[in-house]
């Protein structure tokens, strides 16, 4: 289970983010988490809930997986063959795990 790793990574660095604002409580860590990254959701929640940190919450949002011409950029439509232009597509987006922002709140110091 790797959710938990990624928990620990996330949560050090709300902390590194929090040393730097003294007073400074973090409420809701966003992330974005590609389908093909390989996380189960169900499981990252519950790491994050039982390793994670005090009074904030979670927010997933998931990317979905997104294939795109290496020569031309065309977008390859889901269930379509993964060639554009005699050439095979790259994954755009959807294997990526993002600690997109860290909302908190300042306390009066």
């Amino acid at each position: 289970m790797h959710e938990y790793s990624i928990v620990a990574a996330l949560v050090e660095r709300v902390q590194h983010e929090l040393a730097q604002r003294p007073g400074a409580v973090a409420r809701v860590v966003h992330v974005k988490i590609g389908e093909l990254a390989g996380v189960e959701l169900p499981l990252l929640a519950t790491a994050f809930d039982t390793f994670g940190c005090t009074g904030a919450t979670l927010a997933i949002e998931q990317v979905p997986a997104a294939w795109r011409c290496t020569r031309c950029q065309r977008a390859i439509p889901l269930g379509e063959r993964l060639q554009c232009c005699g050439k095979p597509a790259h994954l755009a987006a959807g294997d990526e795990i993002v600690l997109e922002r860290i909302a908190m709140e300042v306390r009066d110091v």
